[in-house]
């Protein structure tokens, strides 16, 4: 439901397609309802994911980013969840330095067999963003670089 001003977050999802991407189709098989604020743009592994490509989604109007794969140690491609960790923790950095708000860029790990998480997840976050209000700081960002 949405707030007073009427604002629904647009979420986007990067998720792995062996683990939760197949969490969200099994949330879809048991009927589990969540809000449908969220795309998922199914990858390949979290590993592949340039970062770069995050910050394009919020300069595409995105309120809130989502980046899930497989738990660590489970990874179809052995190691790119570990890659992935490793490379936000460094851009974590730099996007706190350019000013980005943290609070807009959710990680989880989500298997195949976690459709309930998936739910909860997607439904925290959506709660989450919605509390937060449209992300116009990327605008401003933008703006002061000039």
């Amino acid at each position: 439901m949405s707030d007073a001003t009427g604002f629904e977050p647009k979420i986007v999802a990067y998720v792995c397609n062996w683990c939760t991407y197949l969490g969200a189709d099994l949330a879809g098989t048991n009927r589990l309802e969540y809000p449908p604020n969220v795309r998922i743009v199914r990858l390949p592994c979290t590993g592949r994911i340039d970062f770069n490509l995050l910050i394009k989604t919020f300069e595409m109007g995105a309120d809130a980013v989502i980046v899930s794969g497989c738990h660590p140690g489970d990874c179809h491609y052995t190691a790119g969840n570990y890659h992935a960790r490793r490379r936000w923790t460094m851009f974590r950095e730099l996007l706190d330095t350019l000013g980005f708000e943290m609070d807009r860029i959710h990680f989880a790990w989500i298997s195949a067999a976690e459709g309930k998480k998936f739910q909860q997840f997607i439904t925290e976050t959506t709660e989450k963003t919605r509390a937060l209000g449209p992300y116009t700081a990327y605008r401003e960002i933008c703006e002061a670089s000039r």
